[in-house]
């Protein structure tokens, strides 16, 4: 009788056999799995990106009807799993090409990170672009959510290739070549001799000064805005709609 009560000890207190009791110095299991899912939500909310007003930037020329469908672009885009990143560049084609209508944003800080002046293609009009197309060898821009990709030397020097996300309005801008590059036509210099900006073939070209520096702050996987007030797309997009 004595072994058999020494031997059902053994087995209770043997490692493994029994859930350790809780106290002041010893974790119940409960509180250990709170504390990890309490740690994987501190996470989760330290990566969701800064909540903008719409506003944010409108001293910066930034409407806030564009800032606005570009964070639910981005949001849509990112519950997809289309981007990790937390940047996005905003080009509102509405404005003349004499008017800085580029900018781009850190939505984990909330900070304006450029404001600059971006070119669109000569089909799509003078200034002023009026005119879109998915189309190859139309030299039109692009409107919609695009995603940067890869960077490479070509003839235009650094330049940054895009990846299209809605069919139809802007899928063929990696067959087009539609990148972003550096071109001597786009700068204030420019403007004041000719009254507006010189025109691409359809890419967002950048000023030399700040291309660069523009092109690997968002390459890699970053979402680029165009806007355009089109009601096709507006209707019609998935990521707005």
């Amino acid at each position: 009788m004595l072994l058999f009560v020494c031997l059902l000890f053994m087995l209770v207190t043997a490692p493994g056999r029994a859930t350790p009791g809780c106290g002041p110095d010893i974790a119940c299991a409960d509180d250990v799995a709170l504390a990890a899912t309490t740690s994987s939500s501190a996470t989760l909310a330290a990566e969701a990106p800064t909540r903008l007003s719409p506003d944010a930037f409108s001293a910066q020329g930034l409407r806030p009807e564009v800032l606005e469908l570009a964070l639910k672009a981005y949001e849509t885009a990112r519950a997809r799993g289309d981007t990790q990143k937390q940047i996005i560049t905003v080009i509102d084609y509405s404005l003349p090409s004499s008017q800085k209508r580029l900018w781009v944003i850190d939505l984990s800080s909330g900070q304006l990170l450029f404001h600059e002046y971006v070119a669109h293609g000569s089909g799509s009009g003078g200034d002023d672009a009026t005119r879109f197309s998915n189309t190859p060898n139309s030299r039109q821009s692009n409107i919609g959510l695009m995603k940067t990709a890869e960077t490479y030397h070509g003839k235009h020097g650094y330049s940054l290739k895009l990846d299209g996300l809605e069919s139809g309005w802007n899928s063929n801008a990696r067959s087009r070549a539609i990148v972003m590059h550096a071109a001597d036509y786009v700068s204030a210099a420019f403007i004041s001799s000719q009254g507006r900006l010189g025109r691409s073939w359809g890419c967002p070209a950048l000023n030399p000064a700040v291309s660069r520096k523009i092109i690997d702050t968002i390459k890699g996987g970053s979402l680029v805005f165009g806007y355009y007030p089109d009601n096709g797309w507006l209707g019609g997009s998935k990521y707005l709609n």
